[in-house]
């Protein structure tokens, strides 16, 4: 999407996990202790922030506001639970579910990553079945089964609320 849309601002998200190999501070997340993680939601430093898969994920406030204030139109790359409370803090928020083709297509994208042990595959899938049954609270609905038509329903859903304010219905799924 950002190939195509260079000018979308993207947040880096906050995370009390340890990196992956490959991943940098500061790019692919600022990774946090959980007491550096603690005293920032004290000091109300985030837009949203959750227990996900055992860490907690957040989006600093730093961060959105850095890209809003240069007009961008933005991309919080979050989980369920995130995005419904972005909402409360955002009244303009549009929210967009990418949704796997199904939940065995996703168990195979874990499994296919190698990244995580037996333990945290199932409670990844757990969770997003718990995240599937929130879908409908979304604006839209994506089904990544084709990677270059569902970055093409994104394109043209963000297309569409820029210029008009974002009839969806036909670029996405009727939620």
């Amino acid at each position: 999407m950002r190939a195509k849309r260079p000018d979308l601002g993207l947040t880096v998200s906050a995370t009390t996990r340890t990196p992956r190999a490959g991943e940098v501070d500061g790019t692919s997340y600022y990774y946090l202790t959980e007491d550096e993680f603690s005293v920032r939601v004290a000091a109300g430093e985030f837009v949203e922030w959750a227990n996900v898969h055992g860490h907690r994920y957040g989006t600093l406030k730093s961060e959105v506001e850095r890209n809003l204030t240069q007009g961008r139109s933005l991309i919080l790359e979050i989980d369920v639970q995130g995005g419904l409370n972005v909402r409360s803090s955002y009244e303009d928020v549009v929210l967009v579910f990418i949704a796997p083709p199904s939940m065995e297509e996703l168990e195979k994208r874990l499994r296919g990553r190698g990244t995580e042990d037996e333990e945290t595959i199932s409670m990844r899938l757990a969770n997003a079945a718990h995240e599937m049954e929130l879908m409908d609270a979304y604006d839209a609905t994506i089904v990544n089964d084709d990677l270059d038509r569902a970055a093409a329903e994104l394109y043209a859903l963000i297309e569409s609320y820029e210029t008009d304010g974002g009839s969806t219905c036909d670029v996405c799924d009727e939620t």
